[in-house]
């Protein structure tokens, strides 16, 4: 694992930040750590990058134990905030000038390459660039390197549609081998880029799943009945948010089999005239996911 958390917990006084979190990204994967704000995304983020340090629970990154992340190390981990520091004063190209040494992978023909795709003026000032163009040079500063593990810390806040597709594209593009961790608290940030997701919420890990074995196993079911319809008293636990209206029975079933929906419909009730099958939007799927996992939590 390119990414492992046990236990994670992270207390600011009497508020929990985080509490018994569990992460795990494989390499060559792209994990999205999904939450709202709040949640802890960031503050995890900050412990595996050796920014914080937990209150209880371990990590490791890149096989190294988070709180003794090294130079050889970091030089492997390319790095995207939101709230990330750059020098003002310096240009576009003193920056990269500057980083250049600090990295013996670094590919000058790449950072070219990225510049001019991204439209980076080099002569300007940072402190000039707007906040998308901002974001644009942490990423431009984060890729030549060619790093083994990008983190991506919120870095679609405040970015309008086409910066964002450009910055997502750039990623994409040079992705190749390399383990992505995103956080966001936006859905449609994910979409074609996560290989895998992560959900958390009020610091705890609800769920961490592939993405197309989560897009797979999860239909909207309606079924049409000869009568008005009433919830069942009991329902398979891969039935989620079952609601009858009309003469409508409807749930989101969570481990969904083609051969084997319309028998266990069919054992639990009676005197049906039509099924329909729906696959899932990510918003619907995170919402009935979410939803239930906060019901088991308490």
């Amino acid at each position: 694992m390119i990414i492992e958390a046990n236990g994670l917990c992270k207390a600011y006084g009497r508020n929990d930040a985080l509490r018994g979190l569990n992460l795990s990204v494989g390499e060559g994967s792209a994990l999205a750590l999904i939450g709202a704000n709040g949640a802890g995304k960031t503050t995890t983020i900050k412990i595996l990058m050796n920014l914080l340090a937990p209150s209880a629970g371990t990590a490791s990154v890149l096989g190294i134990d988070s709180r003794r992340l090294s130079r050889q190390e970091f030089a492997q981990i390319g790095y995207v905030s939101e709230n990330q520091r750059i020098p003002a004063r310096l240009s576009v190209f003193e920056y990269l000038a500057y980083l250049r040494p600090l990295y013996a992978t670094w590919d000058r023909d790449l950072e070219r390459s990225i510049l001019t795709e991204l439209r980076l003026p080099p002569d300007r000032k940072i402190g000039e660039l707007s906040h998308g163009m901002r974001m644009k040079m942490a990423l431009a500063c984060a890729l030549p390197f060619r790093p083994r593990l990008l983190v991506l810390d919120e870095p679609f806040s405040g970015l309008d549609p086409l910066v964002r597709d450009e910055f997502l594209e750039k990623v994409l593009e040079h992705a190749g081998a390399m383990t992505v961790l995103i956080s966001t608290h936006e859905l449609a940030d994910i979409d074609g880029v996560a290989t895998d997701v992560a959900f958390i919420d009020d610091g705890r890990l609800l769920f961490q799943e592939s993405m197309g074995v989560l897009t797979g196993r999860l239909r909207r079911v309606e079924v049409l009945l000869d009568r008005e319809a009433s919830a069942p008293r009991e329902t398979p636990t891969s039935w989620l948010e079952v609601r009858a209206v009309g003469n409508v029975l409807s749930f989101v079933e969570t481990h969904f089999s083609e051969e084997e929906l319309g028998a266990r419909i069919a054992a639990i009730v009676p005197r049906v005239l039509k099924v329909d099958v729906e696959p899932m939007p990510l918003r619907a799927i995170f919402t009935a996911l979410a939803r239930n996992a906060q019901r088991k939590a308490g």
